[in-house]
């Protein structure tokens, strides 16, 4: 099922090398079949060896790019990445209360995957207080998780115990990756009225370049066209897994996943 007249919205930092961020979101919302928007929070310049600099756009123009998006096409799901420090998450949340927007997926963006820092250490409290509550669906790694609730992650039993923390803090369901963690990959889809696990074979890929944000506009784009809560991870978690499976070597370093894969066959 797609319809490309059916609107999504990412609200993230951009990657110049193209394989995470929003360029990774539009792809993906391309690829699944809605039409994808971007807000631009921040300019890194990144390859596949890693991300070199960090630059923040204004609060001022962050605002306007939601509000213009949502005053003439108002979309049926939006995801939040990359929001790196403070006052940009306040003026983030300040400016979706007005609108209320439906279907909100977090995915708390903190570190990238060659180390660098993408969040500043005062934003955390931030994101935790003011925009975590306002998710319909939050999609920590265990990194992540680890960070914000405090709790060592080593098992499968760890990561339900911070999903269940994570929870407490106002999203309506949390999904908590398991791919940081030895053995098959294990994800956790946890809410009020829902408990469920998506085990998966371990790919042994080297190019996992953008597998969050991808995996995170995937589910995005289900819940845009209508799917609940569980189907949408479920499609999703099998569509990032092919993706994976049919990742390329490009650059020098840790090349993306293949979000056209469908077409490229």
């Amino acid at each position: 099922m797609s319809n490309y007249k059916i609107p999504t919205l990412t609200i993230a930092g951009s990657d110049s090398s193209g394989g995470a961020g929003v360029q990774a979101d539009l792809k993906t919302f391309s690829a699944i079949g809605t039409y994808g928007m971007s807000v631009i929070t921040a300019i890194t310049a990144q390859n596949t060896q890693g991300v070199f600099m960090v630059e923040n756009l204004s609060k001022e123009i962050i605002r306007k790019q939601i509000e213009v998006v949502f005053d003439d096409i108002e979309p049926l799901a939006v995801k939040i990445g990359m929001v790196s420090s403070p006052e940009i998450i306040l003026e983030i949340v300040d400016t979706l209360k007005k609108y209320n927007p439906k279907n909100l997926v977090i995915d708390p963006v903190m570190i990238s995957k060659s180390g660098y820092s993408l969040l500043q250490p005062e934003a955390k409290a931030n994101l935790v207080k003011y925009l975590i509550p306002m998710a319909y669906i939050i999609t920590p790694n265990t990194l992540e998780a680890e960070e914000i609730t405090g709790i060592k992650i080593n098992t499968i039993d760890d990561m339900r115990e911070a999903g269940l923390e994570l929870l407490k803090l106002g999203p309506k369901y949390v999904l908590m990756k398991g791919g940081h963690l030895e053995g098959d990959a294990v994800d956790l889809l946890i809410g009020q009225d829902v408990f469920k696990v998506y085990k998966q074979e371990r790919l042994d890929r080297k190019n996992t370049h953008g597998t969050g944000c991808t995996l995170s506009s995937a589910i995005t784009s289900h819940l845009a066209l209508g799917y609940d809560i569980e189907r949408a991870v479920e499609l999703s978690k099998e569509y990032i897994t092919e993706a994976i499976r049919n990742s390329f070597d490009i650059g020098k370093g840790v090349g993306p996943v293949h979000h056209f894969y469908r077409i490229d066959k």
